[in-house]
């Protein structure tokens, strides 16, 4: 499906909505900052083999970097959001399908993560001395089901796919080395900057089918555990996963 400039826009408009909220009220910005933490360290610790591997270490990192980290990419979508006409005038539609992914990422993403990060709050009010990882699970059932996070999975695959895509593209890397100062002139510097990095770690899997079936495979299983009934048997694979720094 071809993403229009108005699917990107709508997407990172509701993405800024939901930023506002957190800036207007310093806990909850708080408590969302807390839950990124969290789901990177436990990206990082569940795929520790793969950050290590020469194949899939670029690939891992940037999937930890862009889509989960806890790093603010505020300047970028605003930027992004903004000119998503400019988007498509510039680029191919390749490229623009994968701007559309990446903004579909970040709204679905960032919507639960704010519902997230408003139960975190009420749980610091009515259990302040439980773990992180019980909260987080808390949370976790708490604001979605089995089908959403299914969804968001689907999603952050389709972003993978999209890039994998764009690596099979003749020529493009070239294009996007072109397209660096008019990027740059229509303020698309940041976007920029993530389709060459997406296209570089991608690109030196030579291949990503393999890596996207792990991740798929890996989250799938988080995602029953996570929503299991058994509580304690969540949290003590969480705590084996992630060490002490995750109860904290």
């Amino acid at each position: 499906m071809n993403v229009s400039a108005l699917q990107i826009h709508q997407a990172l408009e509701a993405v800024a909505s939901l930023r506002a909220q957190r800036a207007a009220h310093a806990g909850l910005a708080s408590a969302s900052l807390a839950i990124k933490r969290f789901q990177a360290q436990r990206f990082t610790a569940t795929y520790a083999d793969l950050l290590k591997a020469p194949r899939y270490q670029a690939a891992t990192q940037f999937f930890l970097t862009e889509l989960y980290g806890d790093k603010d990419y505020g300047d970028r979508d605003q930027q992004f959001a903004r000119i998503a006409s400019t988007i498509v005038r510039l680029f191919p539609q390749a490229v623009i399908n994968t701007a559309g992914a990446l903004a579909e990422v970040h709204a679905l993403t960032e919507h639960l993560d704010n519902q997230m990060a408003l139960f975190w709050l009420a749980q610091e009010t009515a259990a302040p001395n439980i773990s992180q990882i019980t909260r987080y699970i808390a949370c976790w059932q708490q604001v979605a089901n089995p089908a959403t996070r299914h969804e968001q999975l689907k999603v952050v695959l389709a972003l993978g796919q999209s890039l994998n895509a764009l690596t099979g593209k003749p020529g493009l890397r070239t294009l996007l080395k072109m397209m660096r100062a008019p990027a740059a002139a229509a303020g698309l510097k940041s976007l920029q900057e993530f389709l060459e990095t997406g296209f570089d770690a991608f690109a030196a899997m030579r291949g990503a089918n393999e890596f996207l079936e792990v991740i798929n495979q890996r989250e799938t299983e988080w995602i029953a555990m996570l929503f299991s009934i058994d509580t304690v048997a969540c949290e003590t694979k969480l705590s084996h996963l992630m060490g002490p720094q995750g109860g904290r």
